[in-house]
């Protein structure tokens, strides 16, 4: 079904962003994806490549399962989380069970939600899946975009890019999610700070590899896994920086800084880093990962110190998609 009523309102931003609608589509494209509008693009379908599965090949989480988080025991602490609070709510989602799906469709604090991780970029976003009156369900398309998951969403099967979290190809091309503040954090800070009823999202199947990480070794690679484009070339490929929004536009701080520093403050934001972390993305079991810390975000506000919308990504993905922003190290 055809949402015109809905995505009317963003004709005039499709009609500024669109690249020519005369691209030609690729036949795989438009056999497995019949009900996406590839007329409507704001990219050109080159830069779009496979991630060597199928559209639902990597299996989106659609109804999430829950526990208490005082009644898990099966993740370590210093174990990958990202922590969300919304509306006095408080759930965690482990990196763990994320790495395998990626994307999990949730409502939380009465607020949908998509909580998201690409491996390949380790970006975490949260995201309102909401888009006009519409709530969306997002799945996995299999295609990458510099390197970074294509989510599609179910209603019109428009492409959308995980890093940004706007619409690039479809119906709702140009429409751009709105990113909610959230913690990649370790399993004992989520804990720390959680109110009463917080939750912990669990496996709702057996699934024996669960805790252990498909990308053993990318931490320390010197070239991101399907990445075609340049790399940067005042710091590592593959090192994290923190990135976010200040009153001077995008920016990013390298982890090797923030680590040495512990605190820097930009406008009224304070960026703090302390130890305690397991990357998810270095040894084969997550548990056992390199320490790459705690990275919070805050704005200072009369009310004290309130989350922001921040990422702790790997820096050539922050530089394929913001190729002109600072760059602090």
């Amino acid at each position: 079904m055809r949402l015109v009523s809905t995505i009317f309102a963003f004709t005039a931003i499709f009609i500024a962003t669109a690249v020519s609608a005369q691209q030609p589509v690729p036949n795989q494209w438009a056999f497995a994806w019949p009900e996406t509008d590839f007329t409507k693009a704001s990219v050109e379908f080159r830069t779009i490549i496979s991630g060597g599965v199928p559209k639902d090949g990597i299996r989106a989480i659609i109804d999430p399962a829950f526990a208490p988080i005082g009644d898990l025991d099966s993740l370590a602490g210093t174990e990958p989380v990202i922590g969300l609070i919304v509306n006095g709510v408080a759930k965690a989602y482990p990196l763990q069970i994320l790495t395998r799906h990626e994307i999990v469709n949730d409502v939380i604090g009465g607020v949908p939600v998509a909580v998201t991780f690409c491996p390949l970029c380790n970006t975490a976003i949260v995201f309102e899946r909401t888009v006009g009156d519409v709530v969306l369900d997002f799945g996995v398309s299999g295609k990458l975009r510099n390197s970074d998951l294509i989510m599609f969403d179910r209603q019109t099967e428009s492409w959308w890019q995980q890093f940004t979290g706007d619409s690039i190809v479809g119906e709702f091309m140009g429409a751009e999610l709105a990113i909610l503040p959230s913690r990649l954090e370790s399993w004992d800070n989520f804990r720390e700070r959680a109110p009463d009823g917080a939750q912990v999202m669990v496996a709702q199947s057996v699934f024996s590899t669960y805790g252990r990480n498909p990308y053993a070794g990318y931490d320390s690679s010197t070239r991101p896994f399907l990445f075609v484009g340049d790399l940067p070339t005042e710091i590592p490929a593959l090192a994290r920086v923190v990135t976010l929004e200040t009153s001077a536009g995008k920016e990013a701080w390298s982890l090797e800084l923030l680590k040495t520093l512990k605190v820097v403050e930009v406008d009224d934001l304070i960026i703090t880093w302390e130890p305690g972390q397991n990357s998810a993305l270095d040894h084969s079991i997550i548990a056992q990962g390199i320490d790459v810390g705690n990275v919070v975000v805050q704005r200072k506000t009369d009310g004290g110190l309130v989350d922001v919308v921040y990422g702790v990504d790997f820096a050539f993905a922050f530089r394929a998609f913001f190729p002109d922003a600072p760059l602090h190290q």
